[in-house]
Order: structure tokens, then C-alpha cells, then sequence
């Protein structure tokens, strides 16, 4: 699975507003409803309820957050740099400033857990995180989130 099976240049936001965690889901909520035609709210409480299992911010200014839904049929990706970073509870205690948004079909027990683990994998190296803090529009954050480099297969890393 390839980043570009998930998003497309449509679901790159270069430069989101958002005053606090609760608002920044509500508005990657709002433009996830308009890629996948279901009520923002669904996909909102869906992000919600898992932030209160534990932060998906893993550190660094990063978050990925991520949630199943029953009625979608595929994995769904929304990549936001922001315009300030916002607190997120992170394991960290940073602010996050890089999202990734993730909904997973129900059943998709596997692709949900590849397409997690190539994007943490992808936002832990700095080279990659360095391109997208320094990149201001969307076409050049979509052609980073989606380069072969950013994308190494998963035998592909050095043991």
C-alpha cells in the first residue's frame, strides 16, 4: 500500500487554522465528510472517542490521528501541516504542527495497520518531516507524502 492509494492532492492541507485539539478534529472531520460522503460528525466522534483511549500525537509536532469506520470501503487519508502548532497531549508534551488523518474500513484489520505503520515509519524521518515543515502549498507537500523515498517497502529499512 502507497501513500497516493490513500490521499490524493485534494486531502493535503498546507496551512490549517485551529485554535485546540477539539477544533482541529472538527475540521479534518469536516473535509474527510466531503471526501468519503459521510456526516462530519460521525467521523468527528469516531477521531474523538479514540483520542480519549490515549493522544495519537507520537511526538516531535506529529499526530495520526485515526479511527474505523463501518461505511466506508476503503482507507482514507488526509495529510494537514498547520498554520500554528496546537497542543494535542502528545507523548511528548509538543505541540503538533503535521497531522495525519486516517479511516480504515471496519474490516480492514491489516490495511489499517499497514498503511499506520508506512506512515509513522515516514514521519519519523527527519529528512522527510525537515521537506514538510518547509514546504507552504499543498502540490508540494502531496509530491514529499507521496515520493518513493518517503515511501520505502517495509523490508526496505536497515534492520
Amino acid at each position: 500500500m502507497t501513500l497516493d492509494s490513500i490521499i490524493d492532492k485534494q486531502s493535503v492541507l498546507a496551512s490549517l487554522k485551529a485554535q485546540n485539539k477539539k477544533q482541529l478534529l472538527q475540521e479534518l472531520s469536516q473535509v474527510l465528510a466531503n471526501r468519503v460522503a459521510i456526516d462530519h460528525r460521525l467521523i468527528f466522534e469516531t477521531l474523538f472517542q479514540r483520542e480519549k483511549l490515549g493522544s495519537t500525537g507520537i511526538g516531535q509536532g506529529i499526530a495520526i490521528p485515526h479511527g474505523k469506520l463501518p461505511s466506508i470501503s476503503r482507507v482514507y487519508g488526509l495529510f494537514a501541516r498547520l498554520a500554528v502548532p496546537v497542543e494535542f497531549d502528545s507523548v511528548d508534551g509538543q505541540p503538533v504542527d503535521l497531522v495525519f488523518v486516517l479511516l480504515a474500513p471496519e474490516h480492514a484489520g491489516a490495511d489499517h495497520l499497514k498503511a499506520l505503520a508506512r506512515i509513522s515509519r515516514m514521519l519519523r524521518d527527519p529528512a522527510v518531516v525537515a521537506k514538510l515543515r518547509g514546504t507552504d502549498d499543498s502540490e508540494g507537500l502531496y509530491a514529499i507524502l507521496t515520493e518513493p523515498a518517503a515511501n520505502p517497502a517495509p523490508n526496505a529499512s536497515a534492520a
